[in-house]
């Protein structure tokens, strides 16, 4: 019995438990190692398997770890089986009743007075704890609840550090944008631009941190064209000789404005200052050739002139992709990296569908989009499968790169990636919702959709819902992605099936589905402002 024990190694038990190292933040691993503690034990009646749920703002228990059961987070029907435990502040170890005489101890987890949450601890249904072993398990809890509360201090503080990150990054964009706000070339081109960069970096082999710099850099390669003048910038026709060599000087003004030794920014100013120098040596400014070049330059170089090919500008009209595609690998060698235009290529599938995602153009309801080679992933966490079809191409694309985003989400937590990696993507969902929301909007809009009023509204509340989970993990981020992730499981899917059914009337009303009509190929490219 554990009575008869004597104090000392008890507090050594505790005193191992607290000791235990939580640098990987992982409740998962704790929870194992707290049950595997507690069989040493045998006066204790433990059975190897257990839960730590946490409170959320509302006073709702989440569950964040467990062991010895089927992940809670993957199939949330499996969390009915702790329904009857007492949801209720409490302070004090307590023993309660599941179905199937299963039985749990309930260890409360308090910081500070602030009280945390439970770990659930299932028990052989015949032990009834002595006061003494229920004085034990307080000491136990008092040990874990140490431990929980460091897991949420250190994974506040790389939500922090990731938003430092953030407000950093957006204030370089902001740059970027201030010039996008002056040039013909306004709306989805900046970010058409930036993840072409970001997927032809991938097939190139760039790293992740590399890729993740692209992406926040790749929008100020036209910075400078904040200095060049409305005459020459807005000019709705081609420029001559003289006006374009003035505006070939925007890669100068971009390299003067990035100054400084920040990582981004030097990173920015090259991009800024060599993504027109080509090869061969033939571009501008100055002249640099081959790996004179810096990487990230070649392959914005990329990006920006396939996106300004496939685009309409008031000079121009838009190219067939065919035609553009063609056109960027004849220029391998001599405008382009070759490595980089091999890269583009084993992308373009990834690239198609990214100029479908982020159209400039209201959507037709009865376009077909055939996007060939690119599979979608087999995922854990929300499929996608064709009776979530609204009949409209476009749309369903959007959809799907939805659940692609959540089930990034997913992967992250199963994973152990940490609440940074969730606050990022989680930040990249919220922006493409608005990007898809918006387009969904205008289709509705231009076609007298009856229901556009109630799609604003389920749009605004999901908005609002992801800022709620977006504050939420900043204050407590164990608890919010896990209930991020049960939202989006829920809605993504809801939405579509009772809301978003109702595109397939415009699909009827507007007549049998056509091919997409082939774009008239303009101009040679010299033009590539």
């Amino acid at each position: 019995m554990l009575e008869h024990q004597e104090f000392a190694e008890v507090s050594r038990f505790v005193l191992e438990l607290t000791a235990m190292d939580d640098s990987d933040n992982d409740l998962d691993s704790l929870l194992a190692r707290l049950l595997e503690v507690l069989q040493k034990q045998p006066a204790l009646c433990i059975q190897p398997k257990g839960v730590v749920r946490l409170y959320n703002p509302r006073g709702a228990m989440i569950s964040v770890a467990q062991h010895g059961l089927h992940p809670i987070w993957l199939d949330p029907a499996a969390d009915a089986r702790l329904a009857r435990v007492p949801q209720t502040l409490s302070t004090s170890v307590f023993t309660a009743p599941l179905e199937a005489r299963d039985r749990v101890i309930v260890l409360p987890l308090v910081n500070e007075e602030h009280q945390l949450g439970q770990a659930v601890i299932f028990i052989e249904p015949e032990w009834e704890p002595s006061e003494t072993e229920i004085a034990f398990m307080a000491k136990l809890a008092r040990a874990l609840s140490t431990l929980v509360g460091r897991c949420v201090v250190n994974e506040t503080l790389k939500v922090r550090e990731f938003e430092l990150e953030e407000m950093r990054a957006q204030t370089i964009r902001s740059l970027g944008e201030a010039a996008e706000c002056r040039d013909h070339e306004v709306g989805m081109h900046v970010m058409r631009m930036s993840n072409f960069s970001v997927v032809i970096a991938k097939a190139y082999g760039l790293s992740d941190e590399q890729r993740e710099l692209l992406y926040i850099t790749a929008p100020l390669h036209d910075v400078g064209k904040i200095g060049i003048a409305d005459g020459i910038l807005l000019k709705p026709d081609r420029l001559t000789e003289h006006e374009f060599d003035i505006m070939k000087t925007h890669t100068e003004i971009g390299e003067r404005l990035l100054r400084g030794s920040d990582t981004l920014i030097i990173a920015a100013r090259e991009i800024a200052s060599s993504h027109h120098e080509n090869w061969d040596g033939s571009g501008y400014p100055r002249g640099l050739r081959g790996d004179e070049i810096p990487v990230l330059a070649r392959i914005c170089a990329v990006a920006d002139v396939f996106d300004a090919l496939i685009s309409a500008r008031p000079y121009k009209e838009a190219w067939s992709l065919e035609d553009a595609t063609a056109w960027i690998i004849g220029q391998a060698g001599r405008k382009f990296d070759p490595a980089v235009v091999r890269a583009f290529e084993a992308a373009l599938p990834e690239i198609v569908r990214i100029r479908e995602l982020y159209r400039e153009d209201i959507i037709n309801p009865n376009q077909i989009v055939n996007l060939t080679g690119l599979v979608h992933r087999d995922t854990r966490w929300i499929s996608w499968d064709e009776s979530l079809s609204v009949g409209i191409d476009v749309i369903d694309e959007h959809h799907r790169y939805l659940f692609d985003l959540a089930n990034d989400l997913i992967d992250i937590v199963a994973r152990k990636r940490g609440a940074r990696e969730v606050g990022r993507v989680l930040k990249a969902l919220g922006q493409y919702a608005q990007v898809h929301f918006h387009a969904e909007e205008r289709m509705m809009e231009h076609y007298g959709c009856q229901w556009l009023n109630r799609q604003r509204g389920q749009h605004r509340q999901f908005t609002e819902k992801l800022q709620e989970f977006s504050d939420e993990l900043h204050d407590n981020p164990l608890v919010a992605q896990f209930e991020v992730m049960a939202y989006l499981r829920g809605w993504l899917a809801g939405h579509i099936r009772h809301e978003d059914a109702h595109f397939k009337e415009l699909v009827t009303h507007y007549g049998c589905r056509e091919n997409e009509m082939a774009a008239t190929a303009g101009p040679a490219a010299g033009d590539n402002r």
